[in-house]
């Protein structure tokens, strides 16, 4: 039974690891555009900025805008 344990607490450890590397390799691309300083601060920008916009459509979608 304590086999079973020991292999069920490996899930966690795989998800974590795995969600990881997906997220690692997907923004290892964006590396050498943040190098350069105007580079990073577009790339913070449009981040800012697509932040922003599912935050207010989300806001508005569910109703919590005070406007």
């Amino acid at each position: 039974m304590s086999d079973f344990f020991n292999n069920v607490l490996r899930y966690p450890r795989f998800l974590i690891s795995f969600s990881l590397g997906v997220v690692l390799t997907l923004l290892s691309p964006f590396t050498s555009i943040v190098k350069d300083r105007k580079s990073a601060v577009a790339v913070a920008a449009l981040f800012i900025s697509i932040l922003v916009f599912v935050i207010f459509t989300l806001r508005g979608m569910l109703g919590l805008s005070t406007v």
